[in-house]
């Protein structure tokens, strides 16, 4: 039996795909354009670094080790027995009794599915927000050593 699910799902698997992708954004290139030695660039860096972070309140460190939650079993969301529910009024409708216990059938199977969409669009929220936490470190750390002479790509 091959169940056709709504748009959500697929919107779902694109929006992780995204995420996904913009996780791979590096940071910044620092160019000393005003002749500035390493030793300076380290320093300035260093102090350009704890800055960003003070004003912020973002410590980059710490959100990169934060692990990602740990995928969960797609359940408890009511998905599934909303599914079997609906499956159950559909086939019912359509084909009596044994309708409707096919139907709740395949409603727990669609069921399932959202629920595993649903599951999928909160990993890349929460990966969304991890990467939003790392560009305003890296936006506050570029206006601090752009003040300071370098260039920043």
């Amino acid at each position: 039996m091959k169940v056709i699910t709504n748009g959500r799902m697929m919107i779902a698997e694109v929006v992780t795909a995204l995420v996904a992708a913009s996780q791979v954004q590096a940071a910044p290139i620092v160019y000393p354009s005003k002749g500035q030695s390493a030793q300076q660039q380290q320093k300035d860096d260093r102090e350009c670094h704890a800055w960003a972070k003070s004003t912020t309140g973002i410590d980059p460190a710490a959100v990169a080790a934060t692990p990602a939650p740990e995928p969960t079993p797609a359940v408890g969301g009511g998905e599934r027995v909303a599914g079997a529910v609906r499956g159950a009024v559909i086939g019912g409708i359509l084909g009596g009794g044994d309708g409707a216990a096919k139907g709740a059938g395949v409603g727990v199977v669609v069921g399932g599915a959202h629920a595993r969409s649903n599951q999928r669009s909160k990993q890349a929220q929460d990966q969304a927000r991890q990467q939003d936490k790392i560009n305003t470190f890296n936006r506050a750390h570029s206006a601090c050593m752009e003040g300071r002479g370098y260039t920043i790509r």
